[in-house]
């Protein structure tokens, strides 16, 4: 894991211009979100059971951040982007995820209507080669969406924060991937 780590940074650091492969999963250099270039600020891979590769995670912002900190504090649009790489995930396992994300790094936020409304948009499991985008928007705004269709979107700033700290936060659910998403794994 370490190896693979120091050269996604490698590969991150030298060259914004070529997309990764992460886990089998083309991960762009860029993506447009809102009629903004977010440029990718790293990625990893979410496991499972320590061997089980779910997810191939990607943090995408418009400047480079390192830290949570830096990421909460930055006023611009950011995407987390879910690339499935496990055969199939159930909907109820990823929304218990994000339930526990919220509870254990923004447990004000964890049972609130605006919460319970962005976990009731999920409806539907997940295959190898789904996408699950995530945006959240400077005025608070969250969108999430599953193979380029809009689930549900959510407008709280509370909420929105509360979201990025699910990956982002004190108790990540994998602290690699957090690590990885931020450019420093």
């Amino acid at each position: 894991m370490r190896k693979f780590a120091v050269a996604l940074s490698f590969l991150l650091l030298s060259s914004q211009a070529f997309a990764l492969d992460v886990a089998g999963v083309n991960v762009p250099p860029t993506v447009s979100v809102n009629r903004k270039t977010l440029y990718l600020n790293g990625a990893g891979i979410r496991k499972a059971y320590v061997f089980v590769k779910v997810y191939v995670g990607s943090l995408y912002t418009e400047r480079k951040v390192t830290t949570p900190a830096q990421l909460l504090a930055d006023p611009g649009e950011k995407l987390i982007r879910m690339s499935f790489v496990h055969s199939k995930v159930e909907k109820d396992k990823i929304v218990k995820a994000f339930a526990e994300g919220l509870a254990n790094n923004s447990p004000a936020v964890a049972q609130s209507a605006e919460a319970k409304a962005f976990l009731s948009s999920f409806k539907d499991d997940f295959v190898k080669g789904d996408t699950v985008d995530i945006v959240v928007s400077p005025d608070g705004t969250v969108t999430a969406s599953h193979n380029g269709k809009i689930l549900g979107t959510v407008r709280s700033p509370e909420l929105a924060r509360g979201v990025l700290l699910i990956w982002f936060g004190e108790k990540p659910a994998d602290a690699d991937l957090k690590k990885g998403m931020l450019g420093n794994g």
